[in-house]
């Protein structure tokens, strides 16, 4: 995927770390409402992890998922996959080719050049060979309309929920178990973060962090919990699995900016740790760009097995 700009060295990519738009946040609308506005990731960055948001992804939930799939009621003509705030499609790349069987993927994001991209790079081809479609839908993922799940075999999505509150998280649940669809929720943050080696300011920046995650009533590491327990309340099977990014040295340019937003988060929660964070950030990416820095950045993935209604047709 080319790049449509260069990065200055110290510049944090647009979804690494905070955006200066004060009162916006990611949110899950399936149609568009508002006016125009600029997109909030960069394509840089979702480029940049998606090597190792496929590396962390739990393979142990794809089996359960394919029983649930293949026993969908009238689903002989294939499966239709709803995948929220798409990107630039990596979920359906690393999804589709896993699955048997024709597959029809609706794609949902509010930036038309992502939406542009994710179909132009879909999978064309499912594991068993068979046909796999996409279309895309141009929209801010906050508020399902209720006919948005209509026809759905399965809901996706990849690092949403943390950046939802509990109502945008019971309103999710409410359409995918209403649907009678399974949804696979991977990659939302679980409020950990290992660095080797350790730093006495490691703790005290992680706390600060999870706290910026959780501004605004969003639920940041507390989102699986709440998933689960909205998802299980309506009557789904829920299973959960770790899936963390592990960054060494072949992940250079990965942690730098992971390292810069998640810093710059912290700061901007606390900043009062500004002139001691300045130092360590300093300290860390030094020690990234010799090869000499690991990190664990820990992730849960999520499965809802909702009960099957006759309406997924």
């Amino acid at each position: 995927m080319g790049r449509e700009r260069e990065q200055a060295p110290s510049e944090v990519i647009a979804g690494a770390g905070p955006v200066d738009r004060p009162g916006e946040r990611a949110t899950v609308r399936l149609r568009e409402t508002g006016p125009e506005e600029p997109p909030r990731y960069a394509p840089e960055w979702l480029e940049l992890r998606e090597s190792a948001d496929a590396a962390a992804r739990a393979h142990d939930l794809l089996d359960p998922l394919r029983i649930r799939l293949a026993n969908l009621p009238g689903k002989a003509g294939g499966v239709v996959v709803h995948d929220l705030g798409c990107g630039t499609g990596s979920m359906g790349r690393w999804l589709a080719p896993r699955l048997d069987g024709p597959q029809h993927w609706i794609l949902h994001d509010r930036d038309p050049y992502l939406l542009h991209f994710a179909a132009v790079a879909s999978p064309r081809a499912a594991a068993d060979g068979s046909r796999v479609t996409v279309e895309t839908r141009r929209g801010d993922v906050a508020r399902l309309t209720p006919d948005a799940l209509i026809g759905a075999s399965l809901v996706t999505a990849s690092a949403l929920l943390d950046v939802l509150t509990r109502e945008e998280v019971d309103t999710l649940a409410e359409a995918c178990t209403g649907a009678g669809c399974p949804a696979l929720l991977t990659l939302s943050v679980a409020g950990r973060v290992e660095l080797t080696p350790a730093h006495p300011l490691d703790a005290e920046l992680t706390e600060a962090f999870n706290a910026h995650q959780r501004r605004g009533g969003l639920l940041g590491p507390d989102a699986v919990t709440a998933a689960c327990e909205a998802f299980a309340d309506r009557g789904a099977t829920v299973k959960v699995h770790p899936s963390a990014w592990r960054l060494g040295p072949d992940e250079k340019a990965l942690t730098e900016q992971w390292l810069r937003g998640w810093v710059g988060a912290a700061v901007e929660e606390r900043p009062e740790l500004a002139g001691r964070a300045d130092a360590y950030l300093a300290e860390r990416l030094a020690a990234n760009a010799a090869g000499e820095l690991r990190v664990v950045v820990h992730h849960s993935d999520l499965l809802a097995l909702a009960r099957p209604t006759g309406g997924t047709a």
